[in-house]
């Protein structure tokens, strides 16, 4: 069988791989701004109706390589079901089901997941009313077809999705006698990130002349650059975000999203809770990606968050850390990214974020890069206490060696006629960081247009009162009166003391009088909205360092 390497293509649109219009809607509305490397050979190969064998990681995009050729070639008035879909677990089960949905949001197509652990009866409902993609586990596919709840003889288009995955989960026996039921004329696509030989005895007893594809470069080479990954697990993203953010010695960074949405949300919350930041991705016009990058560049914004495509052939001087929020797709583009940072030489540092599913992935970039990637612990909030005091310390230290403290020399002496010198010094370290926001900027904050849609009570005077940012909104179902309810129940302060609530998309900002500040947080950390604990801080600049 013939294989072809996938390497980096650019420049090639989702169009120019003749998906239909419905399909690129959807691509476009989930925030993708060009296919992967395996989709790139993947989906002409399906599209034309060859089997193919793909030999890629998880988070190459392969999901997707698989689902739009499956769903452009659904059949409207065929039979249900036209696809299948296996999986190993019922976690990648329901993945796939969920992007096959936002995939064929326009052309109408129905999906069911089928796997253990879910009443089987809920199963049969789904089925009965009619599907077009089935997915689901070897086990709970076979107790259907046992059952006659699910019949195979209008499938078109079959995927084993994670193939050396379910071999090792001792799923060869079964998956060979659900393929033994399928129609013979159906079309087939083998998807795994190892080829080991009871897989390669599968393709050539039941793919027929199979394009190989492999999207595992064998000759890639990271950057000399330190290398380090945040397992953030029962935890908001962007909380842990932050606390990195604030323990790290940035000087500028480059934070990587997968989607322009992503970029979007991301950065509307960075900037809500005080941290400068310019954004950049494919939809926005070339003059504000210009000025965007131009304010990054004059240091005006300390963060930038892209998209890969938007940040290709970024050269910027300066760049201490990217940091992945959202993992690369592939060994190549993991490489891009933080190729970004130790530039001219000099030293860089590279984070990656990653939820349970994705150390897998992220240990195959490491492999085929030969880089050595540390684990770290998310700081937690004593850490970014003691890194703020530090950065303090150092900053008084440094002001300490300046000439231009004459006037500030003369009042502290005046004081310390009055009171002891410890004193005095320790109360002019705690006015600066409580770090009390000007009364403009906090009458103006919250003007920033990220889609306030929710107000209540007048503001107080800044030097009573504490901003507080809360980490959830309207698209939670959050309105004003539910935060007033949750600061009130945890701290037994009246409604009018919580003032200035402005509900955002995905974050609330609230003022409460400064010594109920520490109380109103604890309150609200332990409100629940749809399930999900809610995470609140004060929201005010950071300080530099």
């Amino acid at each position: 069988m013939p294989t072809r390497e996938v390497g980096r293509t650019a420049d090639v649109s989702f169009e120019d791989l003749g998906i239909v219009p419905a399909i690129c809607s959807a691509l476009v509305e989930m925030g993708f701004e060009e296919p992967s490397p395996i989709q790139v050979q993947a989906v002409p190969a399906l599209l034309a109706g060859r089997d193919v064998v793909g030999q890629a990681q998880t988070g190459t995009g392969k999901t997707a390589a698989f689902a739009i050729p499956a769903l452009q070639r659904l059949s409207a008035d065929g039979p249900r079901p036209q696809v299948l879909v296996l999986t190993p677990t019922r976690e990648l089960a329901l993945q796939v089901a969920e992007e096959v949905s936002r995939i064929g949001a326009h052309i109408g197509a129905r999906e069911a997941a089928i796997y253990g652990g879910q009443p089987i009866e809920r199963q049969i409902r789904a089925l009965r009313a009619g599907v077009d993609v089935v997915v689901g586990t070897p086990g709970r596919l076979l107790d259907h077809l046992r059952r006659a709840t699910l019949r195979l003889s209008g499938i078109r288009f079959v995927v084993l999705d994670e193939g050396d995955e379910m071999l090792d989960m001792g799923f060869i026996d079964d998956i060979e006698t659900i393929l033994q039921a399928l129609p013979e004329g159906r079309q087939t696509a083998l998807f795994s990130a190892t080829v080991p030989p009871p897989i390669q005895r599968l393709t050539q007893r039941y793919l027929r002349d199979p394009i190989v594809l492999r999207a595992t470069p064998e000759h890639l080479v990271a950057p000399l650059i330190e290398q380090a990954y945040y397992e953030v697990r029962g935890m908001d993203r962007a909380t842990a975000l932050c606390r990195i953010l604030d323990v790290e010695d940035i000087s500028r960074a480059i934070v990587f999203c997968r989607t322009k949405r992503g970029v979007d949300e991301l950065a509307a919350v960075l900037q809500a809770r005080g941290y400068p930041c310019e954004a950049i991705h494919g939809d926005m016009a070339q003059p504000q990606r210009d000025r965007a990058m131009a304010r990054f560049r004059d240091g005006a914004g300390e963060l930038l968050v892209a998209t890969d495509v938007a940040a290709r052939g970024l050269d910027i001087e300066g760049v201490s850390h990217v940091i992945n929020y959202d993992i690369a797709q592939s060994p190549e583009q993991h490489v891009h990214r933080i190729g970004r940072t130790g530039r001219a030489g000099r030293a860089g540092i590279a984070l990656t974020l990653i939820g349970p599913r994705e150390w897998k992935q992220l240990r195959a970039f490491a492999e085929v890069t030969g880089a050595r990637i540390v684990r770290r612990i998310v700081p937690t909030e004593a850490d970014v206490a003691l890194a703020a005091r530090d950065s303090f310390r150092r900053q008084l230290a440094e002001a300490l060696q300046a000439d231009d403290l004459g006037a500030f020399v003369d009042l502290a002496q005046e004081l310390a006629e009055e009171y002891p010198a410890v004193r005095v010094a320790a109360a002019a370290i705690k006015i600066a960081m409580d770090g009390a926001r000007p009364a403009a900027e906090a009458a103006g904050a919250a003007e920033r247009d990220h889609g306030g849609d929710g107000r209540a009570g007048p503001r107080q005077s800044p030097g009573d009162s504490q901003r507080l940012f809360v980490n959830v909104g309207s698209r939670q179902g959050v309105q004003a009166a539910d935060v007033v309810r949750a600061v009130g129940a945890g701290t037994g302060l009246p409604p009018a003391a919580v003032s200035a609530v402005d509900v955002h998309e995905d974050f609330t900002f609230i003022e409460v009088p400064r010594d109920q500040a520490a109380a109103a947080i604890a309150g609200l950390r332990r409100w629940r909205v749809a399930g999900r604990p809610v995470n609140a801080e004060p929201a005010r600049p950071r300080g530099s360092g």
